[in-house]
């Protein structure tokens, strides 16, 4: 964790239909100095869309080694890979041949359309590779340092709801 990182606690209680998955999940997330609200929600998102009582929200940009979210098998070997934002070639081909399953989740629609376009042919030759695109706008919204959220997902479409706030949350696969 990084000199100066912001602690949340979170209560994610997750309804997820499309997986029938339903479970409610106490989490501790820590926000690097230079991380955005928006970015730290998506992290939180993004561990929703794929949970299971093994994914492990990571230290996220403070760690170099470690995706932003990820889940090993018993044996410490990673199963899924996920990074947030525009990753490079390099760390992609790493984080391919070292997990079973890599999903790149991109938020920014300007930067990530343009890094998607100079990108998915290089990308295309990474099968164990997927690339979604989320429109969350407003999910910055959400962020507290004490969360209470409830997540639905149905149809690929995650809800996540607070006191104050409901944000729709879409998903486009890009690969």
């Amino acid at each position: 964790m990084a000199i100066g990182s912001t602690i949340y606690k979170v209560q994610l209680s997750i309804a997820n239909m499309d997986q029938n998955y339903y479970e409610t999940h106490e989490l501790t997330l820590a926000q690097h100095p230079s991380e955005t609200n928006e970015r730290l929600m998506i992290r939180l998102a993004t561990f929703a869309l794929n949970a299971s009582q093994r994914l492990i929200i990571t230290k996220g940009i403070g760690a170099d080694d470690e995706p932003d979210v990820w889940q090993k098998n018993y044996s410490g070997e990673i199963e899924l890979w996920i990074d947030l934002g525009q990753v490079d070639e390099k760390r992609l081909r790493k984080a391919c041949g070292r997990s079973e399953k890599v999903i790149v989740y991109t938020y920014n629609p300007k930067s990530a359309t343009a890094w998607w376009r100079q990108n998915s042919a290089t990308f295309a030759r990474f099968k164990n590779l997927s690339v979604i695109h989320l429109n969350c706008e407003g999910i910055d919204a959400l962020c507290e340092r004490s969360m209470r959220l409830q997540c639905n997902i149905s149809d690929t479409e995650l809800t996540l709801h607070s006191d104050k706030k409901d944000v729709l949350i879409t998903q486009e696969c890009w690969q």
